[in-house]
C-alpha cells in the first residue's frame, strides 16, 4: 500500500497523484489540517483500519523530528523515516517552519 499526501505545495492537486501499480493500493489524500500533524492523523486512521505493523514515512530532513513525534503518537507499528531531497533554496524556510512545528508538537498539540 502506498499513501501519498498532497498537502505539499509541490503536489499535483486535481490530478492523479501516482500512476497505477499492479497489485498495489494507492491512496492519495489532502491532509486536514495541511500539516505534518494532519498527515499523521490520516495515517493513524489508516493504521487502525489496516492494522499496519510498520510504515515508512518520506519527509524532508527538517520535517524529520516533527514527523517522528506525530508518528509516535498516531501510529502503532514500527516507523521508519526516509529523507527526501530538498533544494538549497527551500532549506531556510523549512528549517524555520519545522522548528515551529516541533515546538507546537511538544507544548501545544499533545494528542494525535
Amino acid at each position: 500500500m502506498i499513501v501519498i499526501s498532497q498537502g505539499s505545495q509541490h503536489a499535483g492537486h486535481g490530478s492523479a497523484c501516482a500512476p497505477k501499480i499492479p497489485g498495489v493500493t494507492v491512496i492519495c489524500f489532502d491532509p486536514d489540517p495541511s500539516t505534518t500533524r494532519g498527515e499523521e492523523e490520516f495515517a493513524g486512521r489508516l493504521d487502525k483500519q489496516y492494522h499496519w505493523r510498520s510504515i515508512i514515512l518520506v519527509a524532508v530532513k527538517p520535517q524529520d523530528t516533527p514527523a517522528r513525534i506525530w508518528a509516535g503518537r498516531c501510529l502503532s507499528g514500527k516507523t521508519y523515516i526516509i529523507n527526501a531531497p530538498l533544494s538549497a533554496f527551500d532549506w531556510p524556510d523549512q528549517i524555520a517552519h519545522q522548528w515551529g512545528s516541533t515546538v507546537k508538537a511538544f507544548f501545544q498539540q499533545r494528542g494525535c
